[in-house]
C-alpha cells in the first residue's frame, strides 16, 4: 500500500494532474467577496484524492515541496488565465510553515514574481494550519516577520482542531484566523461552541485580527454569526468551491444585508448602530520621505493637529502623533540625531487601523484595549485597505455614550430587541395611519416552571433563543419589539403572518430541545410547583402566539387592541392543535 501510495504521488507530481478549485471567503458584513481560498484537487481517479491524504503521503516521502510548488503554480496560473481577480480580493494560499522557511520559497513570492499573475503581495494570504508542526520556530518566526514586512499577510487555518493553536496564534500575530468547521457546526443550537465562537470574536477585535468561520452550511448558522459579530465566512451554504472565481449569489448577498437591516434598524433610530465611517474625517497625510525636521514644523504651526499618517501608494505605513515624536526626540542628541532623518524612521508602526464598516462600538472596545500609552493615539480609518481618514478618541468616546444612552433607552438590555417605549410609539404609528397590518403577542409556555428548575441563566438563553429566531424569520421592513420577561410583540403585513408563525413555532421548537437535560428530553416533561405552589409535570416549553389582523383596525385605541390580544393569549395557550391563533377584525 505504501509503494502504491509513493507511485501514485510520483504520478500526480510528474503528470501534473493536480487542478485548482476556488471558494469564496463572504463578508458577513455586506455579502461582498473578501477573497478566494485555492484548493487543490487530483484531476484523475487515484488513492490519493483525498487532499488530507495526499499531503501527509507528500510530507512522508520529502516530496511535500514538489507538490506544494505544483499546487500554488497551478493556483496563479489558473487567476492570470481567468482574468477575473478584483485589486480588492485577497488569494488564500495552504502552505506548509516548514515550507515557508526554505530559501526557493522566499525567492518565488516576491513582487516582482507575483506581477507577471497581476497580484500584489498584498492580496496573498498564506493559511498555516495549526495541525502542521513547525521545526526551529525562531527561524520560522523570522520568515514570518519577513513576509508580512513585504505586504503579505498570514492567517492560522483550522484553528480550535488543535490545542497548539493559541502558541501558534501569539508566535504569527496573525492577520486571519480561520475556524474550524467543528466550532461552526451547530452554533446556532446554543451549544459550548457558542460560547467558544463568542470569546473568539472578541478576542479578535480587541487584537485587530480577522475572524473567519469555515464550512458554513446553513442559514440559521449564518445568522448566528453575524450575531456574533465575526466579519467573514465561507462554506457549502454561501457557495461550494468552483473551477471558476464565481460572485456570491443575490439572494445571499439579500440574506446578509437583509439580516444586518433588520437587525440594526431600531425604529428611526440608525444611529445607534453607526459605522466608524460616520464620524471619520480625512486630516492631512505625509511621505514617509518626508524629514522630522519638516514634520516638527508643520505640528508646531497647528496647536489642534492630532497629528499625521503615514501614507505610502495611499496606504497607511504609520502614524505620528506630538508624544510620539517629542519622546523620540527629547535627550541631548535625540534633536541633532533626527532632525534630517526620514519620518520613517520614527512613525509609529504598531496602530489601531479599522475598516470603514466597522460598528463604532466595536471600534471602541479595540480602542480602550490598548497600552495605557497608546491609549489616546487616533484611530486610523480604511476603506479597501487604502487611507480613508481619522477618528480621535474624544469623537469616539462621545459618540459611543450617545449609542449607549439611545440603547438604555430603546433597548431590551437582554436581546436588544426595541422595548416598550418603541412598541408602543410604533402601534399608535400603525392605528394613526389606519394602516393594513397585523399585530402579534408572544409568550414561552411553562416558562416559569423551566425557570424554576434550570435557572435564571438558562432562562435567559430560551428568551434570547426565542428572541434570534424573530429577528431570523422577520419579513424586512417589518417589527419585532420585547416587551420583557418571555413576551414580545411583532407587527407584520397581514400576508406574512400564518408563515411567520409557522416557521417561529417550529425553529423554536426544534432548537430550546438542546437547553434541557437528555434526562428531561427522555421523560417529556420537567417536574416543579406549579402557581398554587402543587408539583406537578410540565412539558417541553414552546411558543403560544395569539394575533389580530384586519384590512385596516378602525376605530380600536392601544387599549383596546392590548386588551384583545391579551384575551385572546389565553384562548391561545388553551389550544392543543396549534401554538398559534389568529382572528381578522
Amino acid at each position: 500500500m505504501n509503494n502504491t501510495a509513493v507511485n501514485e504521488l510520483d504520478k500526480i507530481i510528474g503528470e501534473r494532474q493536480i487542478k485548482t478549485v476556488f471558494q469564496p471567503i463572504v463578508s458577513l458584513r455586506d455579502g461582498e467577496i473578501h477573497g478566494f481560498e485555492a484548493l487543490s484537487r487530483v484531476t484523475c481517479p487515484s488513492l490519493l484524492s483525498n487532499p488530507e491524504q495526499l499531503f501527509q503521503t507528500a510530507l512522508a516521502n520529502n516530496r511535500i515541496w514538489d507538490l506544494d510548488d505544483l499546487c500554488r503554480s497551478t493556483a496563479l496560473h489558473t487567476i492570470r488565465e481567468q482574468n477575473s481577480f478584483s485589486k480588492n480580493h485577497h488569494l488564500f494560499l495552504n502552505i506548509n510553515p516548514n515550507i515557508m522557511k526554505s530559501d526557493q520559497f522566499s525567492f518565488y513570492f516576491t513582487r516582482q514574481y507575483l506581477e507577471q499573475f497581476g497580484i500584489k503581495p498584498n492580496q496573498i494570504v498564506f493559511e498555516i494550519t495549526e495541525r502542521d508542526s513547525v521545526t526551529d520556530m525562531e527561524r520560522f518566526k523570522n520568515t514570518i516577520l519577513h513576509f508580512k514586512s513585504n505586504g503579505f499577510r498570514i492567517a492560522i487555518d483550522d484553528a480550535g482542531a488543535m490545542y497548539s493553536g493559541l502558541n501558534l496564534i501569539t508566535d504569527t500575530q496573525p492577520h486571519y484566523i480561520k475556524l474550524d468547521r467543528r466550532l461552526i457546526q451547530g452554533i446556532d443550537l446554543g451549544k459550548l461552541n457558542f460560547a467558544l465562537v463568542k470569546g473568539l470574536a472578541e478576542f479578535c477585535r480587541i487584537s485587530n485580527i480577522f475572524l473567519i468561520a469555515e464550512g458554513v452550511e446553513t442559514q440559521s448558522e449564518l445568522h448566528c454569526l453575524m450575531d456574533l459579530g465575526v466579519p467573514f465566512a465561507q462554506g457549502y451554504f454561501l457557495r461550494k468551491p468552483a473551477e471558476q472565481l464565481h460572485e456570491i449569489d443575490d439572494g445571499i448577498k439579500k440574506i446578509i444585508t437583509d439580516f444586518h437591516k433588520s437587525k440594526h434598524n431600531v425604529f428611526g433610530n440608525p444611529s445607534a448602530n453607526s459605522y466608524i465611517a460616520n464620524i471619520c474625517t480625512p486630516t492631512e497625510t505625509i511621505s514617509m520621505g518626508m524629514r522630522v525636521e519638516r514634520v516638527l514644523d508643520k505640528l508646531k504651526a497647528d496647536p489642534d493637529s492630532i497629528g499625521f499618517c503615514v501614507v505610502k501608494d495611499g496606504r497607511v505605513k504609520g502614524i505620528v502623533t506630538k508624544l510620539h515624536v517629542t519622546l523620540n526626540i527629547s535627550g541631548r542628541y535625540g534633536f541633532s540625531l533626527y532632525q534630517h532623518q526620514p519620518i520613517a524612521q520614527l512613525m509609529d508602526s504598531d496602530f489601531i487601523s479599522v475598516d470603514y464598516r466597522m460598528p463604532i462600538n466595536e471600534v471602541s472596545k479595540i480602542a480602550m484595549s490598548r497600552a495605557q500609552e497608546k491609549l489616546y493615539d487616533f484611530i486610523v480609518v480604511t476603506k479597501n485597505d487604502k487611507y480613508l481618514g481619522t477618528v480621535t478618541i474624544k469623537d469616539l468616546l462621545q459618540k459611543t455614550t450617545e449609542i449607549e444612552v439611545i440603547k438604555a433607552k430603546y433597548e431590551n438590555p437582554l436581546t436588544g430587541l426595541p422595548g416598550n417605549l418603541v412598541i408602543e410609539q410604533k402601534m399608535k404609528q400603525y392605528l394613526l395611519e389606519k394602516k393594513t397590518f397585523g399585530i402579534l403577542y408572544l409568550d414561552i409556555n411553562h416558562f416559569k416552571e423551566y425557570n424554576d428548575v434550570y435557572g435564571f441563566e438558562n432562562g435567559d438563553r430560551v428568551i434570547k433563543l426565542l428572541a434570534d429566531i424573530l429577528v431570523s424569520y422577520l419579513p424586512l421592513g417589518q417589527f419585532v419589539g420585547h416587551v420583557g420577561g418571555d413576551d414580545f410583540v411583532a407587527i407584520l403585513n397581514s400576508e406574512d403572518l400564518h408563515y411567520y408563525c409557522e416557521q417561529v413555532s417550529n425553529e423554536f421548537q426544534r432548537k430550546v430541545l438542546h437547553h434541557y437535560s437528555p434526562q428531561d428530553l427522555e421523560k417529556g416533561y420537567i417536574i416543579a410547583e406549579n402557581r398554587l405552589g402543587i408539583t406537578e409535570k410540565f412539558s417541553i416549553v414552546s411558543v403560544s402566539i395569539a394575533g389580530i389582523y384586519s384590512q385596516c383596525l378602525n376605530g380600536t385605541n392601544m387599549i383596546e387592541l392590548t386588551e384583545k390580544l391579551a384575551r385572546l393569549k389565553k384562548k391561545s395557550k388553551r389550544q392543543k392543535e396549534s401554538n398559534y391563533l389568529l382572528i381578522e377584525m
